[in-house]
């Protein structure tokens, strides 16, 4: 880093959208897979289409509780003139239903052979060792064929998918027991900063938080983080942590990111690697960047709170899920007016933080901030954000917006 961008700063800013597009060219997915025990699989990355090995159910099932029957000894059948068969009360495991027969079955239980439909508990009476059908049914009737609800071999994933509890509950109905993911990508997290530690500041001194909220955020989008002890700002002691860490997929530091004598980041990466980008059009939060070292992206965080936060949402949160091919979701939206104009400068993406309230049963959207990217309560406070995009000049009151909840999915 030249001594004339120290002096005057950023003189260029990287567009968010150009930055991300550089960044996903340097961020490959890292293909490898495991095989975890079903209940496991909750949230990880599917890397293997699944086929269901057998149909469900495997054989035709009573969808209701009552008697297993011969349609056609039900045909005439009404409450004024009922049929009456042989019935066997007693739910059997091998039993097989003749004409003029009936046997007990409940919703779930394997239909007797012979039988082809059932004929509901409500609409029956039992007398002694015979029953009253009260009700004529079809063939096929209240019966759950073979494959009614997963039939074998369908497809039931693509590779990419991630699984909810409800697939997991799927794919157990159709005997699966391990299921081929995608592992988590390995996030080395590295706090940098002599003025910090991690309790009772003295004077001049503050309490580290980027590295313990950049960890939580990793887990969330489903890496797996691996926190080294605070740095301080001297170029070998930076360049020996970073080395330390290109074993993994993906090295994040905190702070040290922008162009002041004491931020000696860009500097060092640029002797290890290239810098690909540093700087973002980005309020609050432009100081970030990043390189590549030894073919592991290195992503420069901000040390102050919001902007870190910021920046890990737009940048290390797809650089996680390409890693491990797993799909980017959009964030959660609240559309409600907003209360204040949000100002924001032409050509620089603005997330101004949002508090949500209801007025006359409309949700109301009221700014709490746009710079103080130190204020870390103006986040964790907030119920969101909305994004200036570069073109606007701000957002007038009582405009439309749209209130993202970036810490809502993963």
């Amino acid at each position: 880093m030249s001594h004339d961008r120290k002096q005057s700063g950023f003189k260029q800013r990287t567009r968010v959208d150009e930055a991300l597009a550089a960044l996903r060219n340097v961020v490959d997915p890292h293909g490898r897979v495991e095989h975890v025990p079903l209940p496991d699989a909750d949230g990880r990355t599917l890397a293997a289409t699944l086929r269901a090995p057998t149909s469900v159910p495997a054989e035709p099932e009573a969808a209701m509780d009552g008697y297993a029957v011969r349609a056609a000894d039900t045909f005439g059948a009404s409450d004024r003139s009922p049929e009456l068969l042989q019935a066997d009360t007693v739910e059997p495991t091998d039993t097989h239903v003749g004409p003029g027969e009936a046997v007990r079955v409940h919703t779930g239980s394997a239909l007797p052979e012979g039988a082809d439909a059932v004929v509901m508990i409500e609409e029956t009476e039992t007398i002694g060792g015979e029953v009253e059908l009260f009700d004529a049914v079809a063939e096929g009737e209240n019966v759950a064929p073979v494959g009614e609800d997963v039939e074998e071999g369908q497809e039931l994933y693509d590779p990419g998918a991630v699984l909810r509890p409800s697939d997991l509950g799927l794919l157990k109905s159709v005997s699966f027991t391990e299921i081929p993911v995608f592992e988590r990508p390995v996030v080395t997290v590295i706090p940098t900063g002599e003025e910090l530690v991690q309790a009772d500041p003295g004077p001049g001194e503050t309490i580290e938080t980027n590295g313990l909220t950049a960890c939580r955020f990793v887990e969330r989008w489903g890496g797996e983080p691996e926190k080294l002890d605070i740095v301080d700002d001297d170029p070998e002691a930076l360049k020996a942590a970073i080395r330390s860490g290109l074993d993994g997929d993906i090295v994040v530091t905190t702070g040290g990111s922008s162009v002041g004598e004491r931020d000696r980041l860009p500097e060092v990466l640029s002797e290890l690697g290239e810098v690909v980008v540093h700087g973002i059009a980005l309020k609050p939060g432009h100081p970030f960047g990043f390189a590549v070292v030894e073919n592991t992206p290195v992503l420069m965080l901000p040390g102050y709170p919001v902007a870190s936060i910021i920046n890990a949402v737009q940048f290390l949160r797809p650089a996680v899920k390409r890693r491990m091919n797993a799909p980017l979701p959009d964030h959660p939206t609240t559309e409600a007016r907003l209360e204040r104009k949000i100002a924001s400068e032409p050509g620089i993406r603005t997330f101004a933080r949002i508090r949500l309230s209801e007025e006359d049963d409309e949700p109301v959207a009221t700014p709490t901030r746009v710079s103080g990217s130190g204020v870390l309560s103006s986040v964790a406070l907030a119920d969101g954000w909305v994004v200036v995009d570069e073109p606007a000049e701000g957002i007038d009151a009582g405009e439309r917006v749209a209130v993202q909840n970036w810490e809502a999915n993963q």
